[in-house]
């Protein structure tokens, strides 16, 4: 199934070398995948490279299990100028029973790079679907909270 320029799907096989001490996949590794998928959705839609500039909510809902496969699903929310928020779902399958459950959610803010690495201007995303402008209105809410916090901190 071919996914539109500001989505893309990664799944990946969960190896003995991921776990922890507890027999479940290291957070760390989830987050550093995260952060691939992240790139890859916000770098191929902006056709240029891109830096993190956050990572917002980041919720790990259950374990993930070493011997799952884990799916990635990321889309390109919202965009400014320069900034893309990209919004990642977490998937986990039990290869034997094909039980699904989501395991992790997040919101990375990238930034698009020219080959100084000053910022550059990225295509306006322009959302059709319901789902899409669900996410669009929601990136805004974000963005606007992100913007109050930043604004509190610095005043303490």
């Amino acid at each position: 199934m071919e996914l539109p320029a500001h989505q893309m799907s990664m799944t990946v096989l969960m190896t003995p070398d991921t776990a922890n001490f507890s027999g479940n996949v290291h957070g760390g590794n989830i987050l550093k995948l995260l952060d691939q998928v992240a790139y890859a959705c916000a770098s191929r839609y902006a056709g240029s490279y891109v830096v993190t500039l956050s990572v917002d909510q980041v919720m790990f809902r259950q374990p993930i299990h070493v011997g799952e496969l884990v799916t990635f699903m990321a889309s390109v929310n919202h965009t400014g100028t320069s900034s893309m928020e990209v919004g990642i779902k977490v998937i986990a399958e039990n290869i034997q029973t094909q039980a699904k459950r989501h395991v992790n959610s997040c919101f990375f803010t990238m930034v698009a790079v020219d080959e100084q690495r000053r910022p550059k201007p990225v295509p306006a995303l322009r959302p059709f679907s319901p789902e899409e402008k669900r996410r669009f209105l929601a990136a805004e809410a974000r963005k606007a909270m992100r913007r109050e916090m930043e604004q509190r901190f610095a005043q303490v």
